[in-house]
């Protein structure tokens, strides 16, 4: 039980520390004037906000299918406040 519980916090600290990958879409959600990025994750369909969406120039890239590495800077709130992320690269 010790092993799981220590697993646990190694593996939380990692997806920090090293990130995680998502594959997802790219899209805009919200209402105007509160509209903001998302990448959609594929596989679980949860919506991560985009922190630095200028430098990789997402809003250009709307509906485009990414695989990203990204660290989780805030985690969700409820229903209209995603988990907030950091992209750290596009993976091709």
């Amino acid at each position: 039980m010790r092993s799981l519980k220590l697993f646990a916090l190694v593996s939380l600290i990692g997806i920090n520390l090293f990130g995680m990958e998502i594959v997802g879409k790219i899209k805009v959600k919200g209402t105007s004037p509160h509209t903001y990025l998302v990448i959609e994750d594929i596989a679980t369909k949860k919506s991560y906000m985009v922190k630095n969406q200028e430098k990789f120039d997402l809003i250009n890239r709307q509906n485009e299918t990414l695989k990203v590495k990204a660290k989780i800077l805030q985690k969700a709130i409820g229903a209209g406040f995603p988990a907030v992320i950091e992209i750290l690269e596009i993976i091709k």
